[in-house]
């Protein structure tokens, strides 16, 4: 079964809600999932981005979910194409853990996934290159890339994991309730350095918090907001993505290894 693409951030939006029962089976993580890469493609639309959001698919078999399929991201830099997983440039991201993945139900699946990327990259003008970041180890399109790109690298990382300490320094407010947010959200923003990243924090917090699937914990005097912290929930699973804190109440340490893919390549023209 060859690999079909899809660009634009309307198809490419169908294809992320096409996609989310396999991502579900596959217990793939929350900036993964359908909502967090909804918010990534409204952001990219709203800023007016010359960045192209390209979804690669193998399709399952009548009106099943797909075999397999990979969310990225092209971006023209001169005369240079550069791919990348969608989401992976927008920052803060939660760390400890790898937050991107390229879905394939089975290793035959990876395998056609990593030839129609293999298609995208061949259909482009000139130089390309490539970089596909915070995926995990034992990835199987990882894997089927690199053999299918002999002049590839991948390179191991180890992440730095968030840890909610917020008890140690005072009573601690939390929940899932929009209205904690929204009380709260402006000081939390204030925090995050760049206005592109305070619009995506804003945005993803705001739509994670609409379906439970984000918590907000704080730490405050009255109104002053002394220490606080977005989680992202997914049933049993707590992943610590934004906060801020004065001395304690927040700490980091080491968390999973997460892998990157990087190579380049020519197409000449003709």
């Amino acid at each position: 079964m060859v690999a079909r693409v899809a660009v634009g951030r309307a198809p490419v939006a169908r294809e992320v809600r096409a996609a989310e029962s396999l991502a579900d089976a596959l217990r793939a993580p929350v900036t993964a999932r359908a909502p967090w890469l909804t918010a990534v493609l409204n952001e990219d639309a709203a800023r007016r981005t010359l960045a192209r959001p390209v979804a690669v698919v193998v399709d399952g078999s009548g009106d099943g979910p797909p075999r397999a399929a990979a969310f990225l991201s092209l971006r023209r830099r001169a005369a240079r194409t550069v791919v990348s997983v969608l989401g992976q440039e927008l920052l803060p991201l939660p760390g400890g853990r790898p937050p991107a993945r390229l879905l394939a139900r089975d290793d035959d699946a990876a395998g056609q996934l990593a030839d129609g990327v293999l298609g995208l990259l061949g259909a482009q003008h000139g130089p390309w290159s490539l970089r596909l970041s915070g995926l995990p180890l034992g990835d199987p399109t990882v894997r089927a890339l690199a053999a299918r790109l002999p002049t590839s690298v991948t390179a191991n990382a180890r992440s730095t994991r968030l840890v909610d300490a917020l008890d140690d320094i005072g009573p601690v407010e939390r929940g899932c309730d929009p209205r904690l947010l929204e009380r709260w959200l402006p000081e939390l923003l204030a925090a995050v350095p760049q206005r592109r990243q305070r619009a995506f924090v804003r945005a993803a917090a705001r739509l994670h918090a609409a379906i439970g699937r984000l918590e907000v914990a704080v730490v405050a005097d009255g109104d002053r907001l002394r220490a606080g912290l977005l989680t992202l929930v997914d049933g049993e699973d707590r992943w610590p993505w934004w906060g801020i804190a004065g001395e304690g109440g927040l700490r980091t340490e080491m968390g999973a290894p997460v892998v990157t893919l990087s190579g380049a390549g020519w197409r000449r023209p003709g």
